[in-house]
């Protein structure tokens, strides 16, 4: 029989179980001193004090129609990728390595434009959708939202992200490299709900999805993936469309690289062969070394990324620190991240943390002690199909310099001696 002493006793032994347990890479084990051993000598002695903000009343409450982080989180923006081609044409990316979980806040959700923002009143708006259907039709947004509605997490990539790795890699920071990524919880009609309302011709094999913007963004989308999994969607985040975002109506089609899933949406016609538009012949293809072209490559491959310690960081103190990353498939769930901290000489197998969900960001996590000296840090992802993400040297071999596309090869970041990081093939 257990006495009260042993159950009060229990959390505590759990607690010095782990940390007396190995934790990671490199046999680490954390002891009851391993935080305060890295730590400089004035935090180890210095007592808790009681701060001024406690012992005084706050600020009077200021009501705020719109809730905005605390001013000591001012750095953590979005930035944007330099000077635009052209006006309106531009991009901004999400600081990944500022982030905690899964869920990308809507204000630090990555953008790219091609002709600007355009304004659209909701109650004007208009999706026409005809071609080879039954009973064209043109729906309001009221006829939308009415419409059964599901909610998805998904994560949102655009193909070029991590593009400039391809012939000088030269990021220096996760946001530079990797930023054109964010991950949301995505609000609409599934698109096969509107499509068994007008009613699809057997021989419709295609849908070209076009955007209310001036510069007409169309692509072509299969007409499997239309019916399998694709969104109209109103909401993001729990509330409706911003502006930048596709307000008041976007597809969404998870997997698939971000610039197919047409923002401000205004129509879809249904055909037999894809349209062969701008944006999947001049752009948007995958040059290869022999002058040929991939595609239609529609699906994002797995790819995992090191958000810390990363460049943005520098590493203070030896001792215990959990490195941290994210990793992601259009193919479907994370199934195993493996870390590296000498280079890809040895991997260990990552935690992955709840939940794991499809073709949505999964963060992963690695116990590891700092010895002082260099160490190159690496991820590499393996997805539910079994796709293993390269190394860059395949990677570059399988495909040649000439892509701006679709880069997923692993990336690498060097910590030196003075623990300032930086990216190890610059």
């Amino acid at each position: 029989m257990t006495n009260k002493n042993e159950k009060n006793a229990q959390p505590q032994s759990g607690r010095r179980r782990f940390l007396r347990q190995g934790a990671g890479l490199g046999g680490v084990a954390l002891g009851a001193g391993a935080l305060a051993a890295g730590a400089p000598a004035t935090a180890r002695a210095e007592a808790l004090t009681v701060p001024p903000w406690t012992r005084a009343p706050g600020e009077p409450v200021l009501w705020r129609a719109y809730g905005r982080p605390a001013e000591f989180e001012k750095n953590v923006i979005r930035r944007n990728r330099g000077a635009a081609p052209m006006p309106g044409a531009n991009s901004s990316m999400t600081p990944l390595q500022d982030l905690r979980g899964i869920i990308t806040p809507t204000g630090l959700v990555f953008e790219r434009h091609h002709a600007g923002i355009p304004l659209i009143d909701p109650a004007l708006h208009r999706l026409a959708v005809h071609g080879l259907v039954d009973r064209p039709r043109i729906f309001t947004m009221d006829d939308l939202v009415r419409l059964p509605s599901v909610s998805r997490i998904h994560f949102l990539e655009c193909s070029g992200n991590t593009g400039r790795e391809w012939r000088a890699p030269s990021a220096t920071s996760v946001q530079i490299s990797h930023g054109l990524l964010s991950c949301c919880e995505w609000t609409g009609v599934p698109l096969s709900v509107v499509l068994e309302e007008v009613g699809v011709h057997p021989e419709a094999a295609w849908v070209l999805a076009e955007g209310a913007d001036s510069a007409a963004m169309t692509r072509s989308v299969p007409m499997a993936k239309a019916l399998e999994d694709a969104l109209l969607v109103y909401a993001q985040n729990g509330e409706m469309l911003r502006p930048e975002h596709g307000y008041p109506l976007r597809l969404f089609l998870p997997g698939f690289e971000g610039n197919m899933s047409i923002k401000w949406l205004r129509r879809l016609k249904l055909g037999r062969e894809p349209f062969m538009t701008r944006e999947e012949t001049a752009k948007y293809t995958d040059s290869l070394p022999d002058g040929s072209a991939r595609q239609f490559t529609f699906l994002m491959d797995v790819k995992s990324v090191i958000t810390f310690p990363a460049p943005d960081h520098v590493l203070r103190d030896r001792g215990f620190h959990e490195i941290a990353g994210l990793a992601w498939s259009g193919h479907g769930r994370i199934r195993r991240v493996d870390v590296s901290v000498d280079g890809g000489r040895g991997w260990r197998e990552a935690k992955l943390q709840a939940p794991v969900l499809d073709r949505a960001l999964t963060r992963f996590r690695l116990s590891w002690r700092w010895d002082g000296g260099p160490a190159v840090l690496q991820s590499r992802a393996i997805d539910e199909a079994g796709n293993v993400q390269p190394l860059p040297d395949q990677l570059v071999a399988a495909r040649g310099y000439e892509s701006t596309y679709h880069y997923n090869a692993i990336q690498a970041w060097r910590v030196g001696a003075d623990g300032r990081i930086a990216n190890a093939r610059a």
